[in-house]
Order: C-alpha cells, then sequence, then structure tokens
C-alpha cells in the first residue's frame, strides 16, 4: 500500500469552495482505497488530504484522470501554498481493508 498526509492551504476565504472542488474530483480513482479531506482546526484556511492507494503507480495514475485534471484546474487559483507533505506505508485499521 501507499499512503500520502499533505497540508493544502487555500487563499483566505476559499477552504469550502476548495473542499468542493476536491470532493466533486476525487470521487472514482482506481486503486484509491481511502481519500480523506479535513480541515485544519488552527488554519481556517488549511486542510489536510489523507491518501490511502493500492499502490504508489495508481497514486500516479490518478493525476491524468479527466475529474482529476478538472479538480487541478478549477482549484489551482484557490491554493495559496502547500505545507507538510509525508509518504506512508499503510498497514492497516479500521475502515482500511487490505
Amino acid at each position: 500500500m501507499y499512503g500520502l498526509i499533505g497540508k493544502m492551504i487555500a487563499t483566505s476565504g476559499n477552504r469550502e469552495k476548495l473542499i468542493s472542488i476536491l470532493l466533486e474530483g476525487t470521487n472514482d480513482m482506481p486503486g484509491c482505497l481511502n481519500y480523506i479531506i479535513a480541515e485544519d482546526r488552527d488554519n481556517e484556511n488549511a486542510l489536510w488530504i489523507t491518501e490511502v492507494w493500492d499502490k504508489k503507480e495508481s497514486h500516479a495514475a490518478s493525476l491524468s484522470l479527466p475529474a482529476v485534471q478538472s479538480a487541478i484546474s478549477s482549484g489551482k487559483p484557490l491554493i495559496e501554498g502547500f505545507g507538510e507533505r509525508f509518504e506512508t506505508t499503510p498497514i492497516g485499521g479500521q475502515g482500511l481493508s487490505q
């Protein structure tokens, strides 16, 4: 398995709009086991995105899907920047089948 945890920072006042775009563009991604978007409690513009994939190659392939490309295009103007980013190897747990 392959995992990513990353912080995305929306431009001021646009976090909800960015969340909506990300949720729309990430519904059907082959190999994606979990894609969770969470609001940062300390920064009103920040999001945490936690992803679990069957393999790293599935994540890479998802970036060329039309819905993901559309989300990237629509969301890009609403992104001020990025924070921390971690690659992980998920082992298992609640909500994650192996």
